[in-house]
């Protein structure tokens, strides 16, 4: 684990949003999955799997953004780039994948 800088290395703080914005997208998603999976087993209780699965992937995601937070003090130092496509597209493509599954049951519950 990175030690933490005695000194400030981003005066605007980028590193902080950042894993703030990760944490908030997390939560929202577990918070989401909980409400999929609560309408959808009215539908078919396969259906609530995917409310499940996008909570634990939000929980996933919530750890790793402590993870990472912790690992990019001293990359930040260094003064290299922090920037983690492949985490942004993975939480951009579960976004839409289980937005379509919402969706779905929403369309069926009418």
């Amino acid at each position: 684990m990175a030690t933490r800088p005695d000194r400030i290395f981003d005066t605007r703080m980028q590193h902080e949003r950042t894993a703030l914005a990760w944490e908030r997208t997390s939560i929202a998603s577990m918070v989401s999955g909980i409400l999929l999976a609560r309408q959808a087993r009215e539908i078919h209780v396969a259906l609530a799997a995917f409310g499940i699965l996008q909570v634990l992937l939000g929980a996933g995601v919530l750890v790793w953004a402590g993870v990472r937070y912790e690992q990019l003090h001293g990359p930040l130092r260094r003064g290299e780039n922090p920037a983690h496509p492949g985490a942004a597209r993975f939480v951009g493509g579960t976004a839409i994948a289980f937005t379509g599954v919402a969706l779905v049951v929403a369309l069926l519950s009418l």
